[in-house]
């Protein structure tokens, strides 16, 4: 549990993907800092949420400002019914209902010295230049972190100062980078070489510590060292003249070291601006952007208002005005963009939701930094802008077409146009996962009136329920929702925001069974679909169904701080499954079985223990209860597959049963014995352990670690607890009553002796995974036969009923994190390997993504606008982007999208969006014949998913049987399966020769049967 600030506790089930992003000491510095967040239009509602989400000790919402009906366009807490009344007021509730461990408390009346004395980071986000200036002298003076947010139609502005002297305590988040070392020289600049197996990944003015050295143990604990990176494989950590000789081993682990940060009052650092990139493809703009929001207060100033939109006469002035000021800035930008600037002054009165969840989102990110001095803060200006989405012929955009009608959108108007408007109401979207950037999406495309007007709809789909871990980022939903649909609520949600939302929940999983639900008539009428997915199975089976249909598909993933944006387009731009990441790097087998030398290897060991005790066996003793031809299939398996597959059901069945909870305590007896001590002394028994190689170097060096036996010690707590939990799950297998009571536990455990082990002369104990591969494909036969009649008939063993267990992570009461943190840290102890926390432990053994709510909100905010780039009909690859942004640095990465490659055969030019279109129905020989007449090709193979239709190296009888047949008879005879009525055409693949003879690639054929 993490203390708060007001000494409560904050339960961790809530924040369990936040924690992994920031840790527990970054979140306890933030639950010991209040918040002044003032103005709560639509950007102050984007930070309050994300910056109460969070986590910090409260948060006060400042406004003086009345709620109007344009307020509705961008704010998504307020509603109609709240017009007229302070905007920070109306929305209290909502906010406060996001975390219950965050008070949120309202203020009304004008901010003062004495008012923002009372806070640790406080945000302006629709203010005056002159407040801004007025609040940075006194926040500045007094060591409290400010910032100023502000959003004008598609520009985005953000300024950060968190004081004199800001302590970095970690600047990337990432993990200490740690390696083996192979050596040491001595001498005054030293080389120490790594392991080459893989790169030291330390960049040059690291700091490292280093442990387990022999020889040179001066360098053992060692204060943190700077160093000199000389390759990928060698550093230097200088004079080591005065150490003792190296001579072998060593581990080197990067050393976070706290750095100081510098910044400069807000007054100050306007004359002498840094800037972030947010788009290297726009590396003049920031310059730019930096006079023209001075510009904008000075004009309002000036004049009492904004910019009309897209007003000729207010632009050419606001120009005018650019320049004055511009000349007599000590930051004068000499070379600018002219249209740049009076596009800036057309759209500068507008509100746009989706360029509010960017700017929030960087901008809670940037408040958690000032809570917790985790990761680099923005240093100190960041500009941001979306032009892009206008259409590509502004000419059609002028006062007439975005001047205000009394609509909630009419500030996304006053940008884009009523008629845009209008289209936007009619599209039909497919938004696929409510989850964390599913919700984000939602509100967006509320906010934005996707769906809302004639004709159009979005249809959500997500089979999940709603858990109490979702509550920190998946802000749709609240406590009272935990287990109910997460569609449904979301969709409830969002209609509760904009109640002309037609939107339609469903309770569905993507994929090949329920395509009779999302069949032709569902995607031919689509405009479009979002994914919010959080595995790439589900990714890449939408994006088939994309790239079938021919419908723009929005793709999107976070990963902690970081997130990425993908935009497909149909005829444009490749697909999401064109191009992937390479698979995550396996952990050989041998180093899981036999020398381990991390935390990450004992607790995958403990994962596949679980999955082999408590839900392969089982399930395998059941199928053979069940199934009266479960031995048959059994030894059908390839390579050892059948020992190994019989051998789990003769110890489910047999040894390994239990009648008692006793039994249990003495199975979990018996194989910690097994695990921790007889193995190892057999280990040390084959390979000793001053082992030589045949080179004449110590077996157990490198990677390899020595172990040693561990002697079970009921007083230790660690191994009680393996002993607790593993006798539990045992019980719950069995259909037995569990115990929980430790003490009860440990004096049946003290009542067993256990025989002592004598290692055996020779046993095999593969050293590679080429030994280790090549022993799992011998079968011994007569070992087969041995474990055949050790098993008895399904009919002698009465009413047993086993009951597989599936891992599950987030139940603290079911023992399953129990048991893979105390099998893991045992398995650590046997080679000394630091142990990992139970928090630790389950990130790594539960694969959990980390997420945070601000990541969400970017990248949720980058995918709407490539959305209206594709409402807007835009064909130019250049107007789109793929995005990648990392927070924590912060880094943000634009592309244009990678075109579709070209394929060719003769002269015709196709990409994976083209295909042969045929009209059924047609025999098998005519449709040969149709590809030799219409298109000059020759089939010479011819398939169906997996089933072969044709070959020319089919037996002519075969061949001749089908050439007749109608090609859907052909595929119900070949598959075996009948066609579904909801299949409206078959995806046909070919192989095919041109008129020379030679091999081409050619698309594939969708064919259409006859309705």
């Amino acid at each position: 549990m993490a203390a708060n600030g007001s000494g409560q506790d904050i339960d961790e089930s809530l924040y369990s993907r936040q924690l992994y992003v920031l840790g527990h000491d970054a979140m306890r510095r933030m639950a010991s800092s209040d918040v002044l967040i003032s103005g709560l239009g639509g950007l102050g509602v984007e930070i309050a949420k994300n910056v109460i989400l969070g986590g910090v000790k409260s948060v006060t919402l400042h406004d003086t400002r009345e709620a109007s009906g344009t307020d509705l366009s961008t704010q998504f807490f307020l509603t109609s019914s709240d017009v007229g009344t302070n905007r920070a007021t109306a929305c209290q509730q909502k906010l406060s209902e996001l975390n219950t461990y965050v008070p949120i408390t309202v203020c009304t009346s004008p901010l003062t010295d004495d008012i923002i004395k009372n806070y640790s980071v406080v945000v302006l986000s629709d203010s005056t230049l002159d407040e801004q200036l007025r609040v940075s002298t006194v926040c500045h003076a007094n060591d409290i972190a400010f910032i100023v947010a502000s959003t004008k139609g598609l520009f985005g502005q953000i300024f950060c100062d968190f004081g004199k002297n800001f302590e970095v305590v970690d600047n990337n988040g990432e993990n200490p980078v740690s390696a083996m070392v192979a050596g040491i020289t001595k001498e005054e600049s030293s080389v120490v070489t790594c392991l080459d197996e893989s790169r030291h990944g330390l960049e040059d003015g690291d700091y490292v510590t280093f442990s387990e050295v022999q020889g040179m143990t001066e360098l053992n604990g060692c204060k943190p060292l700077k160093i000199k990176v000389l390759g990928p494989f060698t550093f230097s950590v200088g004079d080591t003249t005065q150490y003792s000789d190296y001579i072998r081993g060593g581990i080197v682990t990067q050393v976070k070291m706290p750095q100081k940060v510098n910044f400069k009052a807000m007054e100050d650092s306007m004359n002498e601006p840094e800037f972030i990139v947010t788009d290297f493809a726009k590396f003049d703009r920031p310059g730019t952007l930096h006079i023209a929001f001075q510009t904008l207060h000075a004009y309002i100033k000036q004049k009492g208002r904004a910019p009309k939109p897209w007003n000729e006469d207010d632009s050419v002035a606001f120009l005018n005005l650019f320049k004055d000021i511009n000349s007599a800035s000590p930051a004068k930008v000499v070379d600018f963009d002219e249209n740049l600037v009076e596009q800036f002054a057309k759209v500068s009165s507008g509100g746009f939701a989706p360029i509010d969840a960017v700017i929030g989102g960087i901008v809670a990110q940037e408040v958690m930094k000032a809570c917790s001095g985790k990761f680099n803060p923005i240093k100190q200006w960041l500009y941001f802008d979306a032009l892009e989405c206008l259409p590509e012929d502004i000419s059609v955009l002028n006062e007439t077409v975005c001047s205000p009608s009394g609509s909630r959108y009419d500030t996304q108007i006053a940008i884009f146009g009523q008629e845009f408007q209008k289209i936007l109401g009619s599209q039909k979207y497919f938004v696929v996962g409510a989850g964390a950037i599913g919700c984000e999406l939602l509100k967006n495309f509320a906010m934005l009136g996707l769906g809302a007007g004639e004709g159009g709809k979005i249809v959500i789909t997500d089979m999940d329920l709603i858990e109490k871990s979702n509550l920190n980022r998946q802000f749709l939903f609240r406590p009272r929702d935990v287990q109910q649909p997460k569609a449904d609520k979301a969709a409830a949600a969002v209609k509760n925001m904009n109640p002309a939302v037609n939107i339609i929940a469903h309770q569905n999983r993507v994929g090949p069974e329920t395509e009779s639900v999302y069949d032709d008539s569902f995607f031919e009428p689509l405009d479009g679909v979002a994914n919010a997915l959080d595995n790439v199975e589900a990714r890449l089976y939408m994006d088939r169904r994309c790239v079938y249909y021919r419908k723009p598909l929005l793709e999107s993933g976070t990963l902690g701080t970081k997130g990425n944006v993908q935009v497909v387009v149909p005829h444009l731009t490749e697909s999401y499954g064109s191009s992937q990441d390479p698979p995550e790097k396996s952990i050989p087998i041998c180093t899981l079985k036999n020398f381990p030398n991390a935390i990450e290897h004992t607790l995958q060991w403990a994962r596949d223990m679980f999955e082999g005790e408590f839900r392969q066996a089982a399930e395998n003793a059941a199928q053979y209860l069940q199934d009266p031809r479960f031995m048959e299939r059994a030894l059908k398996l390839p390579g050892s597959q059948p020992m190994e597959t019989l051998d789990s059901v003769k110890r489910a069945l047999v040894d390994d049963r239990p009648q008692s909870f006793e039994d249990c305590v003495l199975w979990a007896r018996k194989h910690f014995a097994e695990q921790y001590h007889n193995q190892i002394v057999q280990l040390l028994h084959n390979f000793p352990k001053e082992q030589t190689t045949s080179s004449g170097e110590p077996f157990w060096s490198g990677p390899k670690r020595c172990p040693h036996a561990l002697a079970f010690d009921v007083n230790n707590e660690l191994h009680l607890d393996y002993i607790v939990a593993a006798a539990n799950l045992k019980a719950v297998v069995y259909g037995l009553t569990q115990v929980r009571d430790r003490q009860a536990i440990a004096d049946m455990v003290s009542k067993i002796n256990i025989p002592e082990f004598v290692p055996r002369s020779g046993v095999k104990i593969a050293v590679t995974d080429a030994e280790a591969e090549a022993q799992s494909n011998q079968v011994d036969s007569e070992r087969l036969s041995n474990l055949q009649a050790a098993i008895p008939p399904s009919s002698s063993l009465g009413t047993l009923k086993l009951s597989p267990l599936e891992f599950e992570k987030d139940d603290d009461t079911n023992f399953h994190m129990d048991f893979i943190v105390a099998a893991s840290n045992l398995r650590a102890e046997n080679y000394d390997i630091a142990p990992a926390d139970r928090h630790k432990s389950k990130l790594i053994a539960g694969k959990i993504i980390p997420a945070i709510a601000t990541t969400t909100a970017l990248i949720s905010g980058l995918v709407c606008l490539e959305l209206i780039k594709l409402v807007q009909g835009h064909n130019k690859l250049e107007r789109f982007k793929n995005g990648f942004v990392n927070l924590a640095l912060p880094f943000f990465g634009f592309s244009e999208p990678i075109p579709a490659p070209t394929n060719k055969y003769y002269d015709k030019e196709w990409t994976l969006w083209d295909r042969f279109e045929v009209n059924g129905e047609m025999t098998l020989e005519e449709f040969i014949r149709f590809f030799e007449d219409e298109h000059q090709l020759e089939i010479t193979m011819l398939s169906q998913g997996v089933s072969m239709l044709y070959s020319f190296f089919m037996p002519p009888a075969k061949r001749n049987e089908r050439m007749a047949l109608p090609m859907s008879e052909v595929v119900k005879k070949v598959s075996k399966k009948k066609i579904e009525p909801h299949v409206k055409a078959l995806v046909l693949e070919l192989c095919a020769n041109d008129k020379d003879g030679e091999d081409v690639e050619v698309p594939y054929v969708k064919y259409n049967l006859p309705q």
